[in-house]
């Protein structure tokens, strides 16, 4: 039986924490404007000591800053400061300034190492079979206990098997919200649509003739029905990752980008709309899986803390997991730590064909 580490708070009682001073908020001096020595959020709990007693920043994501409102601690992005609110200033972050970072709330068991040995970094040659069993059974327990978001690439809609095993995750009750861009969308439209992907056979990948249209001809349609929903049904469409969404009330959010064609008419134009869009989702996430997506993953990865406050107020851990067939790409959030962000070098095709094939086999 799955089991989620459980989460070790601080001892508020130690000598450190009931010396510390409260910690200093200052006015934010215009819109967007933190005030000079403002004090940038991590991924880990914070704890700030307001009026002598420790509150934590329940919603957090680095690289914004905390706010004071209304006695709770409110993570905001620059851009949506308010002048006036009071803003966390300080630069410490073991009590001296009333400012507590807990990197070491979800202790993992840890055997001692070799100071030299081989095999420690992930890539192509490490053995991912301890974290697929792992993964398994975290998904079987977040289904019913957690939400689970999936942050993808386009390469899902080039082949057949790979649209047809995440299209049994989302009806299966293992997708809660897609974040994804223009590319997935239109390419598993296309598939539905015409059978093709970028104009090959989704499952001979042979090119068919002036196949170099038809993810044109399918956004055109779907701008002409309105929306995809629409599209679906005018079409008749009854197959693929949109259309399982679409069955199922599962949300996505497509972010455009500056190459995108069409697009398709949810993508979002304007980046801070997608981003609140998509913090909006990763707001309630308990496992994030993002791949073959490296713009996308980054920016999940940064809207992700390791921690979520749950309904009941207890704490607990946010996993994080980057798939990509580029060793590159796995690695860019290892500096993330091991408390959440765990990379697989794989194809991300036969990833989601071996998830699909495991899930269902009970």
């Amino acid at each position: 039986m799955f089991k989620l580490r459980s989460y070790v708070a601080p001892d508020f009682a130690e000598e450190r924490f009931v010396r510390a001073p409260d910690a200093v908020f200052l006015p934010a001096p215009a819109d967007g404007v933190a005030p000079d020595g403002f004090h940038a959020m991590s991924i880990y709990p914070e704890y700030m000591k307001v009026s002598g007693s420790w509150l934590l920043a329940e919603e957090s994501r680095m690289d914004c800053v905390a706010v004071l409102e209304h006695g709770r601690i409110i993570v905001r992005e620059f851009r949506l400061l308010k002048k006036g609110e009071m803003v966390l200033v300080g630069r410490t972050e073991n009590c001296e300034e009333g400012i507590y970072l807990h990197a070491d709330g979800f202790p993992e068991n840890r055997t001692a190492q070799d100071a030299f040995s081989f095999r420690r970094s992930r890539s192509r040659e490490t053995a991912y079979s301890q974290d697929y069993t792992e993964l398994y059974d975290l998904l079987r327990h977040d289904r019913e206990h957690g939400r689970i978001v999936w942050v993808m690439g386009p390469a899902f809609a080039f082949d057949r098997d790979a649209r047809e095993a995440m299209s049994w995750l989302i009806e299966a009750g293992y997708v809660h919200a897609i974040l994804a861009g223009n590319a997935l969308a239109t390419h598993d439209l296309e598939g539905a649509y015409l059978g093709t992907a970028l104009g090959q056979d989704i499952y001979t990948h042979i090119s068919q003739p002036n196949g170099h249209y038809n993810h044109l001809e399918t956004i055109n349609r779907v701008r002409l029905h309105g929306s995809i929903r629409a599209f679906i049904e005018a079409e008749g469409i009854d197959n693929g990752i949109m259309y399982s969404c679409e069955k199922c009330g599962v949300p996505y959010v497509l972010g455009g980008s500056i190459r995108d064609d069409g697009p398709l008419p949810p993508v979002h134009a304007d980046v801070y709309a997608a981003q609140d869009a998509m913090r909006d989702q990763l707001r309630s996430a308990t496992t994030v899986i993002c791949m073959a997506t490296m713009l996308h993953t980054i920016a999940a990865g940064n809207m992700t803390p390791s921690y979520r406050v749950t309904a009941d107020g207890s704490i607990r851990q946010v996993y994080f997991y980057c798939v990509d067939v580029s060793e590159f790409a796995v690695n860019k959030l290892g500096d993330r730590g091991s408390l959440s962000a765990r990379g697989i070098v794989t194809n991300v095709q036969d990833f989601v064909v071996l998830l699909h094939k495991n899930l269902s086999a009970c």
